[in-house]
């Protein structure tokens, strides 16, 4: 599969593939032959004929996954006020950081920064701006899937538990492992475009378990006839301000879209006339109002209905009426397997780039069946070692989320937009920046520490 020597990268491998590459005239006269023809064959760049109602979906079953159904503990963390009150700024500056990345897609005329770290490297210089992209938005991504991995395997095992009540004798990890094998069949479509029925059915998924997690809170809610306790969970100092960190991290977890948003847009035609911007950002507009429905009506109601005895995923502490319960399960499941192709995907794309360009690997099925497969085993074996949701969802959504999602896009809109000092940009950009870096630093410890507590009386490959 692999020579010593480089070689053709891919001759006549994207025949086909490179429809709407007239769009990309200016950009490709600039490349040889062999780049052109890797650039159609890689999942990210293989196909340009996307719509905005495309961005629309991609962006809400990347962003309306696992983390939705932790925001109830979070707030149980938090606190009522401090709780919608983060949720709520984490929204607007999550949406204006995608704003900023939608239009700095195409920020040079007649060139497309398909990729994050191709942006990077054009603002902060080429190898400095490629290593300090790239790590954060891979282990974002690596992150999202182990969580899924994670998130799949407790969904399915909690819909045959309610469904078929003596399944609750399997261990968690065979509903991992098939939630992998699955993930191993679908790793197989070839790019981005080839997963838009998947995306789309995730997406419907995603709304729909969110309102029946807000449906059946707020139905619990109202039926309660002892008094819920509010306030927060932990009962020391120590215990409060570590739940505060790890509530932050875990909100920070449900904003992570924004490491998929350039290549999602660079599936999207554009022309002088019509730039790709213009129908990303419509699909980001629709999607970022069903996030909002999704995760305010999930947060208010669950916490709303549970106080602090709320598990870390609502679904798990609702229990009745059973059959909506097992049914919001298997819309979980159905939905992180599409939602795991997504963050999979620009992975993928990293992968078979790197093997092609600097092992001089022959792109090609073999390729992809071996590269692909190794990295879904990958994070399905570490979902198996490390299954604490709550804990995860803290941890990751601090330590590289809050960069990709909060700040990351304004350094870089200050570098190369460079607005004028005190004008709106240059303070909603540092605004961003100071509120991502307290979430980023402060996060991972309570996520961490969260870990620590759930490994306490775990058993492996239990």
């Amino acid at each position: 599969m692999c020579s010593s020597t480089e070689t053709e990268a891919g001759a006549g491998a994207g025949a086909g593939a490179g429809a709407g590459a007239g769009a990309e005239a200016t950009q490709d006269s600039n490349r040889t032959a062999r780049e052109r023809n890797l650039e159609n064959w890689l999942p990210v760049t293989a196909s340009r004929k996307a719509n905005w109602w495309y961005s629309a979906f991609h962006n809400v079953t990347a962003m309306v996954g696992a983390g939705v159904l932790g925001l109830p503990f979070a707030m149980s963390e938090l606190g009522w006020v401090p709780g919608m009150g983060i949720l709520a700024l984490s929204w607007v500056v999550t949406l204006y950081s995608l704003w900023q990345l939608v239009e700095l897609h195409e920020c040079e005329p007649g060139k497309r920064f398909d990729r994050y770290p191709e942006l990077g490297e054009h603002a902060f210089g080429k190898k400095k701006g490629y290593w300090i992209v790239m790590p954060q938005q891979l282990i974002v991504q690596v992150a999202t899937d182990i969580v899924y991995m994670v998130t799949g395997g407790n969904s399915l095992k909690k819909f045959f538990e309610l469904v078929f009540p003596s399944a609750g004798s399997i261990r968690k990890t065979y509903f991992i492992t098939i939630f992998g094998g699955l993930q191993l069949l679908l790793s197989q479509a070839p790019n981005f475009n080839s997963l838009r029925g998947v995306s789309l059915l995730a997406a419907l998924m995603s709304v729909s378990y969110s309102s029946i997690a807000f449906i059946a809170s707020a139905i619990k809610g109202s039926q309660n006839h002892r008094p819920v306790q509010y306030g927060i969970r932990a009962t020391t100092t120590a215990g409060t301000i570590f739940d505060i960190f790890n509530g932050m991290g875990t909100i920070a977890f449900a904003f992570a879209g924004h490491s998929v948003v350039l290549e999602i847009q660079a599936t999207i035609p554009s022309t002088p006339e019509k730039p790709s911007s213009k129908p990303m950002w419509k699909g980001v507009v629709v999607a970022y109002l069903i996030v909002a429905f999704c995760y305010f009506t999930v947060s208010v109601a669950g916490f709303w209905a549970f106080g602090i005895g709320v598990d870390d995923d609502v679904l798990v502490t609702l229990s009745r009426p059973a059959w909506l319960i097992a049914a919001a399960n298997l819309m979980v499941f159905i939905h992180v397997v599409g939602s795991y192709q997504v963050f999979a995907m620009p992975v993928f794309d990293m992968i078979e780039s790197y093997l092609v360009k600097d092992l001089g690997c022959t792109p090609g099925l073999t390729l992809r069946i071996i590269a692909r497969s190794a990295y879904v085993i990958l994070t399905g074996f570490i979902g198996i070692c490390i299954p604490f949701f709550g804990g995860l969802l803290g941890f990751f959504g601090g330590l590289v989320f809050a960069s990709t999602s909060y700040f990351l896009p304004c350094i870089m809109w200050l570098i190369l937009k460079k607005p004028k000092r005190w004008s709106f940009h240059w303070i909603a950009c540092w605004f961003s920046i100071v509120f991502g870096n307290l979430i980023m630093i402060l996060a991972p410890i309570g996520g961490m520490r969260q870990i620590i507590i759930s490994a306490k009386d775990y058993k492996f490959f239990s």
